[in-house]
């Protein structure tokens, strides 16, 4: 029962970091760029009740992912934006399970997020997509974590965070027959 419920927690596997390469960025970029629309595209068709489903018991909902991403995202965005105008800049942790608990959360149309989402990608892809590779190297400090962590480290954590939420939705689709 133990790994079913890993499973579902984490369908695409867990992160793992990967060195620098142009077709790793290339690939990176591309997720970053395309989540929007995936992400749309997963959720097509639902209504309100399969919104309103948990990806797994105990999980988030279709509609509290969709939100998430939207809140994880403007974090993410601002942590580069940071990255790459202050030396190693300490960033600043946010309590996502409660942020999903908020009457955004609960009472907006996922669209809201859509759109936010749309737009923040379109100036994030835009922000890095012609970074050189030393600027990659730059580096943020966790807090929580109490580590730095390159600009790099983090594309690919927020590459793999998309698509690892839109997976969440996609195989509950696929185990609900929807």
């Amino acid at each position: 029962m133990q790994s079913s419920i890993q499973d579902l927690r984490y369908p695409i596997g867990k992160y793992l970091p990967q060195p620098f390469s142009e077709q790793q960025k290339k690939e990176w970029l591309h997720d970053i760029k395309y989540l929007p629309e995936m992400l749309e595209h997963s959720i097509l068709n639902l209504d309100a009740a399969q919104l309103d489903t948990p990806y797994r018991e105990g999980g988030w909902t279709a509609k509290q992912l969709v939100h998430h991403i939207a809140d994880s995202h403007i974090n993410a965005y601002t942590r580069f934006k940071l990255g790459l105008t202050e030396d190693n800049p300490i960033i600043k942790p946010y309590e996502e399970n409660l942020w999903a608990e908020l009457d955004d959360v609960k009472n907006l149309p996922i669209n809201i997020s859509l759109t936010l989402l749309h737009a923040l990608h379109a100036r994030w892809h835009e922000a890095i997509k012609k970074l050189p590779a030393e600027a990659w190297q730059r580096t943020v400090v966790h807090p929580e974590h109490e580590k730095k962590f390159t600009l790099w480290h983090f594309l690919g954590m927020y590459a793999w965070h998309g698509k690892h939420h839109v997976a969440h939705i996609t195989s509950l689709r696929q185990r609900k027959g929807w």
